[in-house]
């Protein structure tokens, strides 16, 4: 099965608090979002954000320029529904992340909980980093969330790589420097847990 009809399929067969990932808010992306001191205004991609209702909140606190990034249609169209008539604040973009060049986007901010440990071969991780290189402004922020080394192996029944945040740090490369981790428990709707880490980098040179 494709990538993308792997996804559909998941969306279109279960709610959004049925996969093991929901949360009922993100939490620990809203703390290192806050940290960065960054206006309402600034424009800010929620790479594989789907059916997430990280948006919702990002929409509560008076963010005014999101985007949603997502390769399935159907987790775009749960949050969609979802927000109603608040919807029509966000750009939403179907595209998988290693096959689209973004740099006409120009984030200031880029956000992605639980895309990036789906990437198990390097020319697939490769071609993340060069999207998120050149989409990215300078100074810009990166706050990416994945499995932590003692995380599970599988999600979704998809292999998946675990990360610390030496490791995730080699992946994204010289241009980004480290500025916090942190680890968390996530609770799933099935009652086991699962260790994310979450890594806020910066783009330090200059535009790519």
């Amino acid at each position: 099965m494709k990538t993308k009809d792997h996804w559909e399929n998941v969306y279109t067969n279960k709610s959004s608090e049925e996969v093991s990932w929901f949360q009922s808010h993100s939490t620990k992306s809203l703390e290192l979002i806050n940290t960065t001191d960054l206006s309402f205004s600034t424009s800010l991609i929620d790479v594989g954000g789907g059916a997430s209702v990280l948006v919702d909140d990002l929409i509560k606190l008076g963010y005014s320029n999101l985007q949603v990034l997502d390769l399935s249609s159907a987790a775009l169209k749960t949050a969609q529904e979802r927000l109603g008539e608040a919807s029509k604040r966000v750009k939403w973009i179907e595209a998988d992340i290693i096959g689209n060049n973004l740099k006409a986007l120009k984030i200031d901010l880029w956000h992605d909980r639980a895309v990036f440990h789906f990437l198990t071969k390097k020319v697939e991780r490769q071609k993340y980093v060069h999207n998120l290189t050149h989409a990215l402004n300078k100074n810009g922020h990166v706050i990416i969330a994945t499995f932590a080394d003692d995380g599970p192996k599988k999600c979704s029944g998809l292999e998946i790589c675990r990360y610390n945040k030496d490791t995730l740090a080699a992946e994204l490369g010289e241009r980004f420097v480290l500025v916090s981790h942190h680890k968390e428990t996530h609770n799933t709707p099935f009652h086991t847990k699962q260790n994310f880490i979450y890594c806020h980098f910066m783009k330090v040179e200059s535009d790519y």
